[in-house]
């Protein structure tokens, strides 16, 4: 039999599906058209409109958050990228990276909050050729903004990392006296002069941290960091009013709280930073 099947090119478990099927078989897959394509189609491109820059994976995971929060069910990714490949929705595929040729095998995700943080800053240009420029500190496991800093202007002070840093420590313990010294917190940083500055370093000891550098001239060794830079550019200013430095600073508030309570990530399985440090601590609880 598998030398025939080999033959004809057709698999064996077919053949015997086919053998055993009644005589009034019908293929009820060909003609078939899902129902609600419509009433989802409006979802999606409800979802979308905000952030066009979402794929089909993170506004199916939008749109399976409401339908939760309804209590229907939720859809599978494939009929939504069905839906949104019919409708031309979907996302061009992005080119390929060119990778570096340096080699990276440190791993900076943590499995708990509170163990690792991260931080680094970026440049926004305004149309008027002024600049702001913020910085964050973020948790490394589940991918919480904990804090952040802008200011109009070039370079990175050391006075508003410093600031940022009491209030990270401030609102995930509730006090300012700092971690506590099981937690063994570490915050890796690049080589940037406000991060590296005796002052800066002082506090963050104070504060029950561990600070630590990347190597020079390896951006990889601080991935997740450069990771949120690098989202924020594509799906938050590249949607923000651009005009001036006024109008960039009214805006931030509300994109990082939006990325925080909303955005969904890959890596925390499509919830956002705060949902799933919610439902790790009810986990937590309950065990």
């Amino acid at each position: 039999m598998k030398s025939v099947c080999s033959a004809l090119g057709v698999a064996r478990s077919n053949l015997h599906v086919r053998h055993h099927r009644p005589g009034d078989w019908q293929d009820g897959r060909s003609g078939r058209t899902p129902v609600e394509d419509g009433a989802l189609l409006a979802d999606l491109r409800h979802h979308i409109a905000e952030l066009p820059s979402y794929g089909y994976r993170r506004a199916g995971a939008l749109l399976n958050r409401e339908r939760r929060s309804q209590g229907q069910p939720v859809m599978n990714h494939k009929r939504i990228y069905r839906i949104m490949a019919r409708h031309q929705l979907l996302l061009p595929k992005a080119p390929k990276r060119q990778h570096s040729s340096r080699v990276h095998d440190g791993k900076v995700s943590v499995p708990m909050s509170n163990m690792h943080w991260c931080s680094d800053g970026f440049e926004i240009k305004c149309d008027s050729g002024e600049t702001v420029t913020p910085t964050f500190a973020k948790d490394c496991c589940d991918r919480e903004i904990l804090a952040w800093r802008a200011w109009e202007g070039k370079g990175l002070p050391g006075e508003p990392v410093r600031d940022m840093l009491v209030e990270a420590v401030e609102r995930c313990f509730g006090t300012a006296e700092g971690a506590p010294q099981a937690c063994q917190l570490e915050f890796l940083t690049d080589n940037g002069s406000a991060y590296i500055a005796h002052e800066t370093r002082g506090i963050a000891r104070s504060l029950g941290l561990k600070p630590v550098t990347t190597p020079v001239c390896s951006p990889q060794s601080n991935g997740m960091a450069e990771s949120f830079v690098n989202t924020f550019k594509r799906d938050y200013m590249s949607r923000m009013d651009l005009r001036d430095a006024r109008t960039v600073l009214a805006q931030l508030p509300g994109a990082f709280e939006h990325f925080n309570e909303i955005h969904p990530h890959s890596s925390l399985k499509m919830m956002s930073p705060r949902e799933f440090r919610r439902r790790h601590n009810q986990t937590a609880h309950q065990g």
